[in-house]
């Protein structure tokens, strides 16, 4: 999960995401969306894809991304359960208090 939160911590990664939401594209295509240099681009994409946010396919000369939607899902899924859980009988007693 941690690695999922680094991901996504990056305002330039989270663009990557949403463009990708869009439906697959390439590196170039990706690139051309931001006037960073095609070097920063791809680590930031090496980023997505340590986190398995999103997956490539190389095919010829060019990469290309897509989205990885059920990580993303899972890892939220996750997250939010961390704050489903039942408070104990302390926590209910100080809550009363506020």
């Amino acid at each position: 999960m941690t690695t999922v939160f680094k991901a996504l911590s990056d305002d330039t990664r989270r663009q990557i995401l949403k463009l990708l939401a869009n439906g697959d594209m390439t590196a170039k295509e990706i690139s051309e969306n931001f006037s960073i240099s095609k070097p920063a681009i791809s680590k930031h994409l090496d980023i997505l894809k340590e986190a398995r946010l999103v997956t490539s396919e190389r095919t010829g000369m060019s990469v290309t991304y897509s989205l990885n939607a059920s990580v993303l899902q899972t890892t939220l899924g996750a997250f939010l359960d961390f704050f489903d859980n039942k408070p104990t009988g302390k926590e209910d007693s100080e809550n009363e208090n506020i």
